[in-house]
């Protein structure tokens, strides 16, 4: 316990407590604003959904790499790229950086 009190009490500590906190904000806020992210309308049926992710931005091969690892990249226009197959479970982990706009239904 005297460690905890000594590292609180330094400011090496607080700085470093200080960070883990934010760090640990950021990821909270990531999580809850992935469900804003994604649109109505996805259908309910079936175990994979094909989906149009919106960047803020033209995305780039490190972006398509990640879609990649989630469902098919199947083309991309403008800040748009279309990704089919995507596991129902996998749409938050989807929807999560901080990067992506929006996930709706490809249609």
């Amino acid at each position: 316990m005297s460690m905890w009190r000594d590292a609180l009490g330094s400011t090496r500590g607080k700085v470093v407590m200080g960070v883990l906190a934010a760090i640990v904000a950021w990821q909270v806020w990531l999580s809850v604003a992935a469900a804003g992210k994604l649109a109505d309308g996805i259908p309910q049926e079936g175990r994979r959904v094909d989906v149009l992710v919106t960047l803020p931005f033209a995305p780039e091969r490190f972006h398509i790499q990640k879609f990649q690892s989630l469902g098919r990249v199947s083309g991309a226009s403008g800040n748009s790229v279309q990704v089919r197959g995507v596991n129902r479970a996998d749409l938050r982990k989807l929807a999560r950086p901080f990067w992506v706009e929006r996930v709706e239904p490809l249609t």
